[in-house]
């Protein structure tokens, strides 16, 4: 079974970074594009950054600048970057997958979640 787990949350003071991985782990073919999301406690899922097979990235607004996906397409991993945090990014960050699998069907894959919380 195909699997995302993500690391490197934790509790930081507002100006400081985190780095945050998400590897993937399984039979597959390839990754295609991943992505990081995020949820806070009485909000909608929010996208956060984007990173296709190619490289190409995207960000939310509220985090361009400051953030900053990458991946390792050896390792089948996908990190997320997070500097000058403030206390409005603390959320769940969840990673997400477009995995090709050894059947060349695509299939769409969520990490289970690791806690960021930024205090005042």
């Amino acid at each position: 079974q195909v699997q995302l787990v993500e690391s490197g949350g934790g509790l930081v003071q507002a100006g400081g970074s985190l780095r945050l991985s998400c590897a993937t782990s399984g039979t597959i073919f390839s990754i295609n594009t991943m992505r990081w999301y995020r949820q806070a406690p009485g909000k909608q899922r929010e996208l956060v950054a984007v990173i296709t097979s190619g490289g190409n990235t995207n960000y939310a607004a509220s985090v361009k600048g400051r953030f900053t996906i990458s991946r390792d397409n050896a390792k089948n991993t996908v990190y997320l970057q997070m500097n000058s945090l403030k206390p409005e990014d603390t959320a769940v960050y969840y990673c997400n997958a477009d995995v090709r699998k050894t059947d060349w069907r695509l299939y769409d894959y969520w990490g289970q979640g690791t806690q960021v919380t930024v205090s005042s």
